[in-house]
């Protein structure tokens, strides 16, 4: 049977996303060996100045997340991407990112960026088959060498 997917609109206070955003950090300490690793990166990722959130459901179930915060006029940075292991490869990592993209064009952005890590290899595929390119390491992530920072015109 088909899986009912939805696409909601909601901010970072949202439970659901607070819980996605929980497994997203486990899963980074997975793939980096530990929350100690990725020390540098917590401060970055609070979810205080996220306001603009996207959440995916299947069947009722959270099962994707995504945001984006203003980063400076015109230009926002897309934050805590992350889709539930079970439900990868089914492409609803890109319906995330074209849905937060639709969603920044609407709020009147007209550049994304973002910041991934080098052992994401998969994230990073998928940035780069929807147009991003990688860029040198802006703001806080200049000094960081595992960082990957990407942005990508989001123009009309």
């Amino acid at each position: 049977m088909e899986e009912q997917m939805k696409v909601v609109y909601t901010d970072g206070k949202d439970q659901d996303f607070i819980e996605l955003c929980q497994l997203l950090d486990d899963n980074l300490n997975e793939i980096v060996g530990g929350e100690k690793q990725r020390a540098q990166y917590l401060q970055y990722n609070t979810l205080a100045d996220i306001h603009d959130v996207i959440l995916i459901y299947a069947d009722g179930i959270p099962v994707a997340s995504g945001s984006f915060k203003f980063y400076e006029p015109q230009v926002a940075e897309v934050k805590r991407v992350f889709v539930r292991s079970e439900y990868r490869g089914k492409g609803i990592a890109q319906a995330l990112m074209l849905a937060l993209e639709e969603k920044a064009r609407e709020k009147g952005f007209v550049k994304l960026i973002l910041e991934t890590g080098a052992p994401l290899v998969a994230a990073i595929a998928l940035y780069q088959k929807l147009g991003y390119q990688i860029i040198d390491n802006y703001g806080q992530y200049q000094e960081m060498k595992d960082s990957i920072c990407m942005h990508k015109e989001i123009l009309g």
